[in-house]
C-alpha cells in the first residue's frame, strides 16, 4: 500500500473536533480584526483633516459641483481656509477639540451600547446578531468616507455617523468572546486567548496601512474600503459561524480535559448529581483564591447567582445585577476602565502625536504607529502565558501596569530624540499597555463568565463580558476626549494623564492581587470569596 501524502497525513493527524475548533478560532479572529480595522482610519485621517500648509504653499483647491457659476463662466474653486489645507470644520484653531468630539461620540455610544448589547445578545442567536452588527458597521464606516466625495462639511454629520457606528459595533465583542468560550475549555485559556486577542493589533495594523494608502490622495476611500471589508466579513459570518459545538455534535473542551463541560445543561446536571470530590479533580487554584468559598463543599447559596430555567432543559439568562454579584467582576471592570483609557488614547491620537513630534506626514505617521500594535501582539501573548504559568491573572496585570507607568514617562522624553528612540519605545509601550487590557477582556472575562457559582449557565458569559468591556469603554471614551482637551497645553501633560490612569488601574487590583499572593496554592486552605464593595 502506497504511503499517504504528507498533506493528507497532516489532515488526518487531527480529529474532527480539533479542525472545527481551529476553524472557529481563525474565523472569530478575522471577524473581530475587521471591527478594529474599521476603527483605525479616523486616527490616520486626523492629520489630513487638519493639515497645515507648508510655507509658500497654496491651499489645495476643491471643485464645487454645487456652484451655479461653474456652468456659466470660468470654473469656480472653493478654498476651505485661507491659512491651512484642512477639511472644514476641522481646519480651525479648535481642531483638536473637534477631532476629540469625533472620538468621544463613537466611544461614548460604544460604552453605553455595550451594557445593553450583552443582555440582548444572550437572547438572540449569535450568528444573526453579529451579522447584523457587521453589515451595519460597514455601512456607517463607509458613510463617513462618503462625506469626502459629497463635499460635506457639517460637524453634525460626522458626529452622528460616529455615534451610530459606535452603537452597532457593540454587537461584536460579546458575540465573539461567547462563541470562542463555547468552543474552548478552561485549560490554557490565557495562552489561547492571548494569541487570539492579537486580532486587535492585527486589525489596527491593517486599518492603518489601508487608511494610510489613500489618506493623502483621497481620504474618503480610507473609510469606504474598510467599511466594505467589515460588511463582507459579516456575510462570511452569516454563512460559516457555528456558535456552539453542540450544534454539530462536537466536544466543547480541549482533548486533555474531561467531558464535564460538554454543554451548559449537562454541566448543570453533572454538578447536581455529584459532589465536589467527584468532579474533575482539584479546582483551578486561581478560582479557588478569588472566587470560591471552600474547597470541600459547593458554594454557599448566597453566592449562587443563577438558577436553572424551566423544565425545558434551558438555563435562565443572568440578570445585570446578578452578573455584578460574581466576585471579581467589579474590580476587573474598574481596572479595565483606566487600562482601556490609556490604550484607546494611543489608538486615536498616536499618529497625530508622531506627526507633531517627528514631523512626518500622515501616511508615514500612520505606518509608524503600527509598531505600537506589534508590541501589543507580544504583550497580549506574554500576559496570557505568564498568567497561565503563575495561575494569577490579577498579579500578571498588576505587574505590567506597574511597569507601564514609568515606560510612558520615558516614551514622552526620548521620543523627541529621534526616530530610532520612537520605534523602540513604541514596541515596549505597546506590549505593557496592551497586555493587561488584552488579558482582562479575554481570559479574565471568560473565567468570570464561566464562574463556578453560575452552575454551568452558559448564558452568563455574554453579559459578564459586556459589563467588563462596557465599563472599560467608558474609559476608552474619556481618554481621547481628555487628550483632545489637554494636548493644546503640551503633549507632556497628556502622558502625565496616561500615567495617572495606569496608577488608578493598578489601585483597583490591589485587593485581588493580595488575595492571589496570600493563597498558598491548590493544596492549601481556600480563601473566602471576594465580596462586592
Amino acid at each position: 500500500m502506497a504511503r499517504l501524502p504528507v498533506g493528507i497525513r497532516f489532515i488526518i493527524a487531527f480529529s474532527r473536533d480539533q479542525w472545527y475548533r481551529a476553524f472557529i478560532f481563525v474565523l472569530t479572529f478575522l471577524l473581530y480584526a475587521s471591527f478594529h480595522l474599521s476603527r483605525k482610519p479616523i486616527s490616520i485621517v486626523k492629520g489630513e483633516l487638519h493639515k497645515q500648509c507648508a510655507a509658500g504653499d497654496e491651499p489645495e483647491p476643491r471643485f464645487s459641483g454645487r456652484s451655479s457659476s461653474s456652468r456659466h463662466g470660468p470654473t469656480h474653486w472653493l478654498l476651505d481656509n485661507e491659512t491651512d489645507c484642512g477639511w472644514a470644520p476641522f481646519d480651525k484653531n479648535n481642531y483638536q477639540q473637534l477631532l476629540g468630539a469625533l472620538d468621544y461620540s463613537f466611544l461614548c455610544a460604544y460604552a453605553i451600547g455595550m451594557y445593553l448589547s450583552g443582555i440582548i445578545g444572550e437572547r438572540l442567536p449569535i450568528r444573526y446578531y453579529l451579522t447584523f452588527g457587521m453589515l451595519a458597521s460597514g455601512a456607517f464606516t463607509a458613510l463617513f468616507g462618503v462625506g469626502y466625495f459629497y463635499n460635506i462639511h457639517s460637524l453634525g454629520f460626522y458626529v452622528m455617523t460616529q455615534i451610530l457606528n459606535g452603537l452597532v459595533q457593540t454587537t461584536g465583542w460579546p458575540s465573539v468572546v461567547t462563541c470562542l468560550s463555547n468552543w474552548f475549555g478552561k485549560g490554557r485559556r490565557g495562552l489561547i486567548m492571548g494569541i487570539w486577542n492579537s486580532h486587535t493589533s492585527v486589525g489596527n495594523i491593517l486599518g492603518s496601512l489601508i487608511a494610510g494608502y489613500w489618506v493623502s490622495t483621497c481620504w474618503g476611500l480610507s473609510f469606504i474600503v474598510p467599511g466594505a471589508i467589515v460588511a463582507a466579513m459579516g456575510i462570511v459570518c452569516f454563512l460559516f459561524l457555528i456558535e456552539h459545538p453542540k450544534d454539530i455534535r462536537c466536544s466543547s473542551t480541549l482533548p486533555t480535559h474531561s467531558k464535564v463541560s460538554e454543554n451548559g445543561i449537562n454541566r448543570f446536571r453533572l454538578q447536581k448529581q455529584t459532589t465536589h470530590t467527584e468532579k474533575n479533580g482539584p479546582l483551578d487554584p486561581e478560582l479557588q483564591c478569588l472566587l470560591l468559598s471552600d474547597g470541600k463543599s459547593p458554594l454557599h447559596p448566597s453566592h449562587i447567582v443563577v438558577l436553572p430555567g424551566d423544565g425545558s432543559g434551558s438555563m435562565a439568562a443572568i440578570s445585570f445585577t446578578g452578573a455584578l454579584r460574581i466576585p471579581g467582576v467589579i474590580e476587573f471592570s474598574l481596572c479595565l476602565l483606566f487600562a482601556k483609557l490609556v490604550s484607546y488614547t494611543f489608538l486615536f491620537w498616536l499618529p497625530l502625536y508622531i506627526t507633531s513630534v517627528d514631523h512626518l506626514d500622515a501616511k508615514k505617521a500612520g505606518e509608524l504607529s503600527t509598531l505600537f500594535d506589534v508590541g501589543g501582539i507580544f504583550g497580549g501573548i506574554l500576559a496570557g502565558v505568564i498568567s497561565d504559568r503563575l495561575e494569577k491573572r490579577a498579579s500578571t496585570c498588576g505587574l505590567m501596569l506597574l511597569l507601564a507607568a514609568p515606560t510612558l514617562y520615558v516614551f514622552s522624553s526620548v521620543s523627541k530624540m529621534g526616530l530610532e528612540a520612537t520605534i523602540a519605545m513604541l514596541l515596549l509601550s505597546g506590549a505593557l499597555v496592551s497586555g493587561p487590557y488584552a488579558l482582562i477582556t479575554t481570559a479574565v472575562s471568560a473565567d468570570l463568565g464561566t464562574h463556578k457559582s453560575l452552575k454551568g449557565n452558559s448564558h452568563a458569559l455574554s453579559t459578564v463580558t459586556a459589563i467588563i468591556d462596557g465599563t472599560g469603554s467608558v474609559g476608552a471614551a474619556l481618554g481621547p476626549l481628555l487628550a483632545g482637551l489637554i494636548s493644546p497645553s503640551g503633549w507632556s501633560n497628556v502622558f502625565y494623564m496616561l500615567m495617572f490612569a495606569d496608577a488608578c488601574a493598578l489601585l483597583f487590583l490591589i485587593r485581588l492581587i493580595h488575595k492571589e499572593l496570600s493563597c498558598p496554592g491548590p493544596a492549601a486552605g481556600i480563601q473566602a470569596p471576594l465580596k462586592e464593595h
